[in-house]
Order: C-alpha cells, then sequence, then structure tokens
C-alpha cells in the first residue's frame, strides 16, 4: 500500500490508507485515544478505540516515528474534516526523546536561545516550518521573475583571495598555506558575468564579520543577487527590482499559502510604481539633520510610516545616497556628483535591498580608486575587466530572512533562519 499524506486524506473517504510521520501529540480519554500524527503536509487525526492499540499508543512519546494503516471517514470536527479510523499503529524507531519544549502547543513558548539551542526538533513546529517555508516560495519566486526575464543563473566563488569588496569585515582562513577569506558579497563576480550573459542573478551565502548583535544582522546570510547591463541608470535597475519583489510575493502566496495561514500573514501588494525619495529629501521627512550621511533605523522606520501614510504603500525607494557612503564602484549622479546613482529599497520601514548603477569604464575605476586613496592591485583581476568593454549596468541584493522576517513580522530575524550564525552562535 502506498503511503499518502496527511492533506490527500479528503479524496481517500471510506479507503484503506497509510499513513507515516511524527507522533505530534497523544489525547488519553476515557473511552477513545487520539493520535495526532504530523507529516510535511499537515496533521492527521486517529482514533484509537482498540485497547491493544491504545496501549501501544501510550507507550510513544510525542515525535515518534509512527506508521499509521486505518480507514479513513467523514468528521466535520477533525482536521480537514476527516480521521483515520480502526488503525494499525506500528513504530518505526525506538520510543523518541521528547524536545524540551511541547510541539503541539500553538506557540512555541520556549524562549529564542533555547529554539536555537534545539534548532533541529524547533523547526519542527509549524510556525517555524512555516517561515522556512515562505523562504523557500520567495526564491522560487525570484527565480521564476528573473528567468522570464532571460537572466541567467551563476554561481561564483565564496572563498577569495582578498579583503576589498565592501568595507565589512570579512572571515579569514588558510587556503593551502595562503590566505583567503569568506565572500562578502558575489558583487565583483556578478558584475563580470554581465560581460558574459549580460543579465545574470545568484542565490547564494555571504558572510560578514561584523560584530553586530542585533536583531536584524547575521553573519552568514543568504543573498539574492541580480546584475544588468544596457541600463540608463539606477531607475531601470529599480524597475526591475519592483518586478522581481512582485514576483518573489506573488510566489509565496502561490507555493506558500498554507504557511501564511499558520503565521495569520497577509501578502502585501507592490505598487505599480513604488514611491521614491531622494536621500536629501528622506531626511528631511524622518527629521534627521541635513548633514547626516546616512539613515540610522529610527529614520528608516519614520519613512515607512510616511510612505504608509501619505501612499499606502509598505514598500520606499531611497535613492541618491551620498557618494562617501557607496562603495567605490557605484555610479555618481552626473547632475550631483556628491550623490550616488544608488537606492535602498525599504520594507515596512526597514533597509531590504541595495543597488544601484555601476561604474563601468575602466578609467571611471582608476579614478575611483585614486580619489579613495586606494591601490589599484588588490582589485587589479575585478578593474582590468573593464578595460575590454563593459556595458552600463546596474544591479541589486536583497537578504532573504530580512524579507521573510519583515513579511512574517517576526521581531528578530533568527526566528525565520534555519540555523542562524552570528556573533555568538556557531552551533547547531
Amino acid at each position: 500500500m502506498q503511503r499518502i499524506l496527511s492533506a490527500q486524506l479528503p479524496t481517500h473517504v471510506g479507503a484503506t490508507v497509510r499513513l507515516a510521520g511524527w507522533v505530534h501529540r497523544r489525547r488519553l480519554l476515557k473511552s477513545v485515544a487520539f493520535l495526532i500524527v504530523r507529516d510535511a503536509a499537515g496533521l492527521a487525526q486517529v482514533v484509537v478505540t482498540a485497547p491493544a492499540v491504545r496501549a501501544q499508543v501510550e507507550a510513544l512519546p510525542e515525535e515518534t516515528v509512527v506508521e499509521v494503516v486505518g480507514t479513513v471517514v467523514a468528521n466535520p470536527t477533525a482536521p480537514a474534516g476527516v480521521e483515520v479510523v480502526e488503525p494499525e499503529v506500528r513504530p518505526l524507531g525506538p520510543p523518541a526523546v521528547p524536545p524540551p519544549f511541547d510541539l503541539y502547543r500553538p506557540v512555541l513558548t520556549a524562549s529564542l536561545p533555547t529554539q536555537l539551542d534545539h534548532a533541529p526538533t524547533a523547526l519542527r513546529h509549524p510556525t517555524r516550518s512555516a517561515a522556512l517555508r515562505i523562504s523557500a516560495a520567495a526564491v522560487s519566486g525570484f527565480r521564476a521573475t528573473l528567468d522570464a526575464r532571460r537572466f541567467v543563473e551563476v554561481h561564483t566563488p565564496k572563498v577569495v583571495g582578498s579583503s576589498t569588496e565592501s568595507g565589512a569585515n570579512v572571515f579569514a582562513l588558510d587556503w593551502f598555506g595562503r590566505p583567503a577569506y569568506l565572500a562578502q558579497s558575489p558583487q565583483f563576480y556578478k558584475q563580470l558575468m554581465v560581460g558574459v550573459f549580460e543579465r545574470v542573478y545568484e542565490v547564494g551565502p555571504v558572510f560578514r564579520a561584523e560584530p553586530h548583535d542585533t536583531v536584524r544582522h547575521l553573519a552568514q546570510y543568504t543573498s539574492l543577487d541580480a546584475e544588468l547591463g544596457f541600463v540608463t541608470d539606477h531607475r531601470d535597475v529599480m524597475a526591475v527590482l519592483r518586478d522581481t519583489v512582485a514576483g518573489m510575493l506573488a510566489a509565496v502566496a502561490d507555493r506558500a499559502g498554507a504557511a501564511l495561514d499558520t503565521l495569520g500573514v497577509t501578502v502585501p501588494p507592490v505598487p505599480a510604481e513604488i514611491p521614491a525619495v531622494h536621500f536629501t529629501d528622506a531626511l528631511t521627512i524622518a527629521g534627521a539633520p541635513a548633514d547626516e550621511p546616512d539613515l540610522a533605523p529610527a529614520h528608516e522606520r519614520a519613512l515607512g510610516e510616511w510612505a504608509r501614510a501619505e501612499h499606502g504603500s509598505d514598500f520606499l525607494f531611497v535613492t541618491g545616497y551620498p557618494m562617501a557612503k557607496r562603495p567605490f564602484y557605484t555610479h555618481p549622479d552626473p547632475a550631483r556628483p556628491a550623490y550616488s546613482n544608488g537606492f535602498d529599497l525599504l520594507f515596512r520601514g526597514m533597509e531590504l535591498v541595495t543597488g544601484g548603477q555601476r561604474l563601468h569604464r575602466h578609467a571611471d575605476y582608476l579614478a575611483a580608486l585614486a580619489a579613495r586613496g586606494e591601490p589599484v592591485e588588490p582589485y587589479a583581476g575585478y578593474v582590468d575587466a573593464f578595460r575590454h568593454g563593459m556595458p552600463p549596468h546596474g544591479g541589486f541584493a536583497i537578504g532573504l530572512e530580512r524579507f521573510v522576517a519583515r513579511l512574517t513580522g517576526a521581531a528578530n530575524v533568527r526566528e525565520v533562519t534555519a540555523f542562524p550564525r552570528d556573533l555568538h552562535r556557531l552551533t547547531p
């Protein structure tokens, strides 16, 4: 008999079926016992009346893996309106050691550190696994949206020979006796691949050895990167980003509807044109000093409230950040050279995406590095490619975990990360 999943039970009323999963909960009443079995698709209610089977169920702790063979009957009060009766129950392993929290409760009551210490079992809770299903759907939408626009997925090195890309601190390691570093970003490589495919994207880990200990930062996170050639300026990049975010949210709604329901989340609409403000105007809106070089988290929150009140939008572009706060490869605004053709996308008052137009002329790279007092040598392999012809181009990077956290309303990005790596955590 072929195994079916719990979600398929409504189509098998009257039939004998085989289920397999984990003991999610046991309710042992006087005349009947209820065995709730959890599998990848959800929960199934098994009704136990036979004394021998009841004794067997009583000996099976929560999280024990079992197989159940029984008959499906309709019951409006059961999950999905069906249940399994007259079951045979067979353990598929030894009795499980219960985790230090109850997974059958609607909400995990354990502290977040306890959950993270016991992540392999905490992630089984429907609310924790729901966030990861949303994450998977978002990545699927990212890929599908860009595939449809002739982007090519690439895979770039995560171990690099120099620590030069973004100014962030790096993790050093030994590479066969030579110094090497974990990549902070695929930025240089995705730009170089524009010279091959014109439009590229990557989904992969990036590493930042920053001593942040906040609810929004991780030392390793998943970056959704894209880069496209033959742009007029950063506004072409922003248009692609808008469609990409819309595609990600559409995929989440389509592929992770049950997960959204579990978390009580509604997917927000993405405006046909996301509102945008220049950095100088953003400072005014946020009540920040005019000479402020960057936006602080409090400024981003104020801008998020403004975008919601003025435009009914959960999204807001901030453009024209000062060149002094952007990497050397950022293209300046031709009309206002002190400001960049760069942008951030705020999602509900938090920076979600950084992007912009890049320099594409070899001479401009030499001038940009000289202006910052940096030698060319550490960048030679990267800068040299621009001698061989590169189109005007730009791109963006989305932090996946931060995206999911903002979408689900998680207070801490670690709540939506399977095995977070940060200042303090390197296991499990």
